[in-house]
This record gives structure tokens, sequence and C-alpha cells, in this order.
């Protein structure tokens, strides 16, 4: 059997439960940051990483709080994390992405994210992939975890 992949992310809220996104460069759908660990990365140091490398933000460990691992898609499975953004950290006019990948047209370096928003739980559907809209209506309830944050 094969083993399944686990991206691990965080899910940061602000003070008023809005959550952050970020747009999938090239793509229609917007997703919390998240990315595969490297050998024998804690998920924990993951999440951490892909939420600098996508977006710039840095957040110390203790912040986190583990909210486990959820299946996300067929082949896939998130392991999350949520932390609570400060009043300093709510400005994302300072997030870049420093992860790149090629453009599939022309093979051309271009950042896997390239613009962010804090979204209000009744916007993700609007914004974010079938798969992370599910997640956050059936298992992950956004308005739940700004409660218990």
């Amino acid at each position: 059997m094969n083993e399944r992949i686990v991206s691990c992310g965080v899910v940061l809220l602000t003070p008023d439960g809005r959550v952050l996104l970020a747009h999938a460069t090239g793509t229609s759908h917007w997703d919390i940051p998240k990315g595969h660990g490297e050998a024998g990365e804690a998920p924990a140091v993951t999440a951490l990483r892909e939420l600098v490398e996508e977006t710039n933000i840095t957040l110390g460990v203790e912040r986190l709080k583990d909210l486990g691992r959820f299946v996300y898609r067929r082949d896939k499975d998130l392991h999350l994390f949520a932390a609570r953004a400060r009043p300093n950290e709510l400005d994302l006019t300072s997030c870049t992405c420093t992860s790149l990948f090629p453009r599939r047209s022309d093979g051309v370096m271009i950042p896997e994210m390239d613009a962010y928003r804090w979204c209000r739980p009744d916007e993700v559907e609007r914004y974010a992939s079938r798969s992370l809209t599910r997640l956050f209506q059936t298992t992950l309830s956004l308005a739940e975890l700004h409660q218990t944050l």
C-alpha cells in the first residue's frame, strides 16, 4: 500500500476569526500556507517553514495549536496547526512568496503564491479549492476554531 502524502500547514486566524488564504499562482483558487516536509522534519517545523516560504510570516512554534491530521483528498492528508495572528501581523502588504516552481507554458520560475487575503469563514467557498472548502465545512469548523483558539 502506498504511503499517503502529508502536507503540513498553518490555519492563521485574525482576532475576529478571519483566515489567511494565499492565491496559488496560475490557478483560480486560494489556499492556506502548506507543503510537504523534508526528510526527518517534524510536522510543526514543516508548517512554519512553509508559512515563511509562502507568506514571509514568521511565528514561533509555541504559538501553534496542533489540530491533528485530516483526510484532504484521495491521495493526500493535511497535518494542520492553528495560530492567532497578532495586530502587527494583520497587514498583508509585506507578504511575499520565496518558494518557486516552473510555469507550465515556458518553464520560467514563478512564486507558488502571488496574493494574500483575510477571508471570513462564510467567504471561503468563494475562494478556496473544493477540497479545502469541504474540510472547513465538514471536519474543521473555522467558527469553532475561532472560539477555542
